[in-house]
């Protein structure tokens, strides 16, 4: 772990999740659909940090972003697992430096999430259906624009906390 957890900078962006989350700039959405956030943030803390604290880090920020939310669903489950598997990718493999790599992660990622949100929400108990159009408009407008943004905000990060994370 390379202990960005002890950086001020570092974990003071983590603050911008919930903020970006509750009022997002209108002209960074797709059909009124904001990325995610939470995953634009997560994907280049776990390259850099390593599996166990992109595990945390996914957990803080969903439990953050529970409870800023009013239903049943928790984007917890699906964070940690993301958290988890990308720090793996950070430490097993070479240096993930390419964008488009970032931005195949971070669709993966919106994908993975979302779809997980739509099955607590249908095991909780919802009556209209399973194959709600508005769900998965929802889920495939909001992969896309967090994999077209990826490429840009996660390389600055991944550069920015590269720099600042110990060798």
């Amino acid at each position: 772990m390379t202990c960005l957890h002890r950086q001020p900078i570092c974990v003071a962006s983590a603050l911008l999740v919930p903020v970006l989350q509750v009022a997002p700039p209108p002209w960074l959405s797709l059909d009124g659909v904001p990325p995610s956030w939470a995953i634009l943030w997560l994907l280049p803390w776990s390259l850099v940090d390593g599996p166990f604290a992109g595990a945390i880090a996914g957990a803080a920020i969903g439990l953050a972003l529970d409870g800023l939310s009013l239903g049943d669903v928790s984007q917890v489950p699906a964070l940690v697992l993301m958290g988890w598997w990308w720090g793996r990718l950070g430490r097993r493999g070479p240096p993930i430096q390419r964008s488009l790599n970032l931005g195949l992660l971070a669709w993966i990622g919106t994908l993975v999430l979302g779809l997980s949100l739509w099955i607590q929400w249908l095991v909780l108990g919802s009556s209209e259906g399973f194959l709600q159009t508005w769900a998965l408009q929802t889920i495939f407008a909001q992969s896309l624009i967090t994999g077209l943004l990826a490429p840009l905000v996660g390389s600055w990060q991944l550069l920015l906390w590269r720099r600042r994370a110990p060798a």
